[in-house]
């Protein structure tokens, strides 16, 4: 397979090889004689630093995104109502100073929340990674039967380790419901947090099982899932629990990094990987297509979906 390298400009988005052959990647396509552009929400604010990672995945996959500081959200400069899919990326919004997550989502609710129940109304798609797992569940996003969008089904805690966990991890994935997570098997990407440890009462665990909502979880290289230990669940998750969606399908988080991970230049791994295949006189693929495939199929869903 041959390597990918992406050269990435503001009117135009290229994936180039080495050879200089160029695969062209569209931001729009033609519905009813119109082009229409599929337009991601970046949301940013104080102390979120996976701005730039989390638009360059979506640009990549044909997607427009843009970086809005949530404070232009709220003072009506820009409309949340004309993009198809919101991202709420890594970091530390606010220094996480009252709780991970904490303030940015109080900020969302008390300043954006009809806005934000009208998006999800409308049929458009939300991911939350890492930090933005932690401000969807302190939002209630992730509903299940029993509840309504607003109500805080589960909690995201202290790693069992008690410091911050940065290390590679393997996921699988469970849920065939999940827009996201569509013909994914496992995975290999990133995780930083000190707060990952997702919590849940018993009674909501069971509704997440049984209407396919428990997205992602922990496991080792083989994709087994069933051992809870350190450091193959990394911060203690009950039942090893690295993402959920809603009842929907169609809002996603998840602890680990995909946005992190789309170069194999990126793993830690990638110096003996790239020697094993010399020796073997192959090449390592320019992209862990399974981390991409997560932005893609966002995208996908909202060209057959959001336009009919």
């Amino acid at each position: 397979m041959r390597k990918w390298t992406s050269i990435i400009s503001r009117d135009s988005r290229i994936i180039k090889n080495e050879t200089n052959k160029i695969r062209r990647v569209s931001g729009s396509y033609t519905f009813k004689g119109k082009i229409v552009k599929i337009k991601v929400l970046i949301m940013s604010g104080y102390g979120i630093n996976c701005e730039k990672e989390s638009a360059h995945a979506f640009n990549l996959v044909g997607a427009e995104s843009e970086i809005v500081h949530i404070n232009d959200l709220i003072d009506g400069t820009k409309s949340m109502e004309k993009y198809h899919i919101m991202m709420f990326p890594g970091g530390f919004s606010y220094g996480d100073d009252t709780g991970s997550g904490n303030a940015f989502s109080n900020k969302v609710r008390n300043n954006l929340w009809p806005e934000l129940k009208k998006f999800i109304a409308d049929g458009k798609l939300i991911l939350g990674v890492c930090n933005g797992f932690q401000v969807m569940s302190n939002l209630g996003l992730f509903s299940v039967p029993i509840t309504e969008y607003g109500t805080r089904i589960n909690a995201m805690e202290a790693n069992d380790s008690n410091r911050y966990e940065c290390r590679w991890i393997h996921i699988k994935n469970n849920s065939e419901k999940c827009v996201f997570t569509k013909g994914l098997k496992t995975t290999h990407l990133p995780i930083a947090h000190g707060e990952g440890r997702f919590f849940c009462e018993e009674k909501i665990l069971k509704e997440l099982a049984d209407n396919d909502q428990i997205v992602f979880t922990y496991c080792d290289e083989e994709g087994d899932d069933t051992n809870p230990d350190y450091p193959i669940n990394p911060n203690g998750s009950l039942k090893n629990i690295a993402g959920i969606c809603d009842k929907t399908g169609r809002l996603m988080g998840m602890m680990p990094h995909p946005e992190r991970a789309i170069y194999s230049t990126s793993e830690p791994e990638f110096q003996l990987k790239r020697e094993l295949a010399a020796r073997k006189k192959t090449e390592v693929p320019g992209f862990i297509e399974s981390n991409l495939t997560i932005f893609r199929n966002s995208v996908d869903y909202c060209k057959v979906y959001l336009f009919r």
